[in-house]
């Protein structure tokens, strides 16, 4: 609310014109408008009126009174405004309002508003309703911003109608208040938003710096960032520090850690806890950690509680495992959602799980997703499958990505294959390799299969199971690569079967390096195919090791088939086991013969 008796109601509404000889650039004094004052006529009420509130704007209260009764005398109203000015001033209110009173009665809209204020300081809210409606019906901005700011405080109605007509009439403060009363219509209306975000540009271009903060907001979140930076800088530069954390931010965004540091600072010195903890993570990262706690008890002695949490990620960087526990404590116990889960997580690596599982579950009431996930893992690990599975549920409700998948992995053992399904594409749809890859497997093992396209004809349409095995493939699921080179292979695309088998083989799948040895082995590379069988059987895998025994005994290499035999029926599967055993025999008639 602007300060009553500002310098804004005087000669706000006067009822004469200034002599057409009175320059724009005022270069005389006060004793030099007294002598034109003279020389006009000491009976002038419109003069002594003029000169009296000239003498008021610069302060000479002194001077300024005999003027501004004498005008006032006269039945000059402007005169009677501006002397309740000056006894406002001067501290004699009561006096003030019966001048202003006076005015308003004759109809000036600044007196009724300063009546109104007068009254409403005063509590008595109908009187100052009465004084401030007359001032806006006048068109008086301020009269009009006065009126809205009781009737919104009081909850009646016509709040938002005064509100835009003070703002039409360059009311700065009521441009502000206009766009937040539509931005927050603006979360279900598009026109309410973009109504707002004129009103915010109003209010910043005449100045508004939080006005210029909140579009800056708005125009990063569109992309904006130019924009968004320009508006930053308005307001940062008219002492906002909320605005130069911002521009820190967009600064650092941009790769100009140097400058973002320069506003973080600016912003941190003004008591921006944000900001301090910007640069305290910013020394972390450098590995000044001395650096890096002083900004962070400096953010929270600004109230920031994340400085204390921050402190808590410091400590246990460091292995200070008691100092750990006792800023994440301080920040919990403050809320901290995050520092509450950290809590949790401490105390868990030091096996006290029922000191863990209290802190988990405050950290997800109060809406932390990593908490309500931890804490499925936790019921898990205790063999309570029902209440693991409603945390997981309740993670991958607010889009944890693994809780999905455990949740969806929980129901496809149950034989929920619906709801396995609805999980899995969760999962997978954020990125999770193992959810793209036992969502594929479901949909593979619903579908038909029909039979292979014969070589030379033209492939069959790419199937969804097909697409989300490319998903999970491409994200360095090797079970999922090994079936997209199988899938390759069985339409006769040799060269990218052979590709996702090798990528397989590489990442250290024995089934991928088994099925690359096939390949090779057809298109007659066997001492390439014995590498890789090699790595498979050394892996575990027994079919690797019954190829290599078959390919050391076709080469005469009795006794390093008969090696290979024995792995292999170590390794099995049964049938390999059987087929190795046999083979295994005939060798030794042959060693022994």
């Amino acid at each position: 609310m602007d300060v009553m008796g500002d310098k804004a109601t005087l000669l706000n509404m006067a009822r004469f014109v200034e002599p057409a000889d009175r320059e724009d650039t005022d270069t005389g004094t006060a004793e030099d408008d007294v002598r034109r004052l003279g020389v006009t006529g000491a009976g002038d009420a419109a003069s002594m009126s003029v000169i009296g509130a000239e003498l008021l704007r610069r302060g000479d209260l002194d001077g300024a009174e005999p003027l501004l009764r004498a005008a006032t005398a006269e039945g000059d109203r402007a005169a009677a405004n501006n002397l309740g000015v000056l006894l406002h001033q001067r501290g004699y209110a009561e006096e003030a309002a019966g001048w202003w009173k006076v005015a308003a009665v004759a109809g000036s809209p600044a007196a009724a508003h300063a009546l109104g204020r007068h009254h409403r300081e005063r509590g008595d809210e109908p009187a100052a309703e009465y004084w401030l409606r007359q001032s806006a019906e006048q068109g008086h901005a301020l009269g009009a911003y006065a009126l809205a700011d009781l009737l919104e405080h009081r909850r009646e109605e016509g709040a938002e109608r005064w509100m835009r007509a003070a703002a039409e009439r360059g009311h700065r403060e009521a441009a502000h208040r206009l766009a937040r009363i539509l931005d927050e219509r603006g979360a279900t209306s598009e026109d309410a938003a973009h109504e707002a975000e004129q009103w915010y540009r109003q209010a910043a271009a005449r100045g508004h710096r939080r006005a210029a903060l909140r579009l800056g907001t708005i125009l990063e979140g569109r992309g904006k960032l130019k924009e968004a930076g320009r508006w930053y800088l308005t307001s940062a530069k008219e002492g906002e520090p909320e605005a130069a954390c911002a521009l820190g931010f967009l600064l650092r965004d941009a790769g100009d850690e140097e400058n973002a540091a320069l506003w973080w600072l600016k912003a941190a010195k003004e008591g921006d806890g944000n900001a301090a903890n910007a640069l305290g993570a910013l020394h972390a990262e450098r590995g000044e950690t001395q650096t890096a706690e002083r900004w962070y008890r400096a953010a929270l002695d600004a109230g920031d509680v994340n400085g204390a949490y921050n402190l808590g990620l410091l400590c246990a960087a460091q292995n200070r495992t008691a100092q750990a526990d006792q800023w994440y404590r301080r920040a919990a116990y403050a809320g901290h959602r995050e520092a509450a889960n950290a809590l949790a997580v401490l105390l868990l690596q030091e096996n006290d799980a029922d000191g863990a599982e209290p802190w988990f579950s405050k950290a997800a009431e109060l809406g932390s997703v990593d908490a309500a996930f931890n804490l499925g893992i936790l019921h898990a690990g205790r063999g309570d499958q029902r209440g693991a599975q409603r945390w997981y549920e309740r993670a991958a409700a607010a889009g944890h990505t693994e809780a999905a998948f455990q949740a969806g992995i929980a129901l496809l053992r149950d034989g929920d294959e619906r709801g396995a399904e609805r999980h899995l594409r969760c999962a997978a749809g954020g990125g999770s390799a193992d959810g793209a890859y036992y969502l594929a497997s479901l949909l593979d093992a619903r579908a038909p299969h029909g039979e292979q396209p014969a070589l030379g004809m033209p492939a069959l349409e790419r199937t969804e199971s097909e697409e989300w095995y490319e998903r999970a493939a491409h994200l360095g699921h090797r079970r999922a690569q090994v079936r997209i080179g199988m899938i390759a292979a069985a339409r006769g695309d040799v060269v990218e079967a052979a590709r996702w088998y090798r990528t397989a083989a590489e990442a250290g799948s024995r089934n991928g390096a088994f099925n690359l040895g096939l390949l090779l082995a057809r298109e007659g590379s066997e001492p390439e195919a014995a590498v890789w069988w090699t790595q498979a059987a050394d892996a575990g895998h027994g079919r690797a090791a019954l190829r290599l025994a078959l390919l050391h005994a076709r080469r005469g290499e009795l006794a390093e088939s008969d090696r290979w035999c024995g792995r292999a029926v170590e390794l099995g599967p049964e049938e390999v086991a059987a087929r190795a055993g046999r083979l295994r025999d005939q060798l030794q008639q042959e060693l022994t013969a």
